[in-house]
């Protein structure tokens, strides 16, 4: 349904973290926008989580952080930019070089959008001409759920429920997304608490 829309290719710094990472893609899946990301982007997003769980103590993080990274390919077959190489010579003089692959597989599928939260990183006058917005994870949210509130409530519904350790309520849930900066999605979904 809205699909068709547009197009968000998601940074690694927004995919890290589990429950950002579980909101994108339960909306993603509900198709509220056509997610992507390259090779580059899931390797990074692996590496943090494996840092994640490691500083956690958990003895087994490579492998449960290559299970998330095998678990979106599978549910996102479509998902992954490839051959972008070649649009690295629209990305120079980028604050940070390093991220010249992010913006290069977003012009590669032609994204309307960047989800990261190092907007810095991609300053508007530098990727305004190349019909590019970035966005960070909290206002992408939050602006995804006003397009179809109810939908979005009922998949998010759905994300929740699949929670088992713990379970979370509702209520919980939202003190989670706060917790997590998500402050402007928490106040579109508020009034949707009892349907959450």
């Amino acid at each position: 349904m809205f699909a068709n829309r547009f197009t968000a290719l998601v940074d690694a710094c927004v995919l890290a973290g589990a429950l950002k990472r579980n909101l994108l893609l339960s909306l993603a899946e509900a198709e509220f926008f056509r997610l992507r990301w390259s090779t580059p982007i899931l390797d990074e997003t692996e590496t943090a989580i494996r840092r994640t769980l490691a500083d956690r103590g958990a003895e087994d993080a490579a492998d449960r952080a290559r299970r998330s990274r095998q678990a979106m390919e599978r549910a996102f077959e479509d998902a992954t930019v490839t051959d972008f190489e070649g649009m690295l010579g629209a990305c120079q003089g980028l604050p940070d070089s390093n991220d010249a692959h992010v913006l290069a597989a977003a012009l590669k599928t032609r994204a309307a959008i960047i989800v990261t939260d190092n907007l810095r990183d991609f300053p508007d006058p530098f990727v305004r001409p190349l019909n590019l917005e970035v966005r960070s994870a909290d206002d992408f949210l939050a602006d995804t759920i006003a397009l179809d509130p109810g939908r979005a409530v009922a998949a998010i519904r759905r994300m929740r429920e699949r929670f088992k350790r713990p379970d979370r309520t509702a209520e919980q849930l939202l003190l989670d997304m706060e917790a997590a900066g998500l402050t402007a999605t928490v106040d579109g979904l508020r009034g949707h608490v009892l349907s959450l």
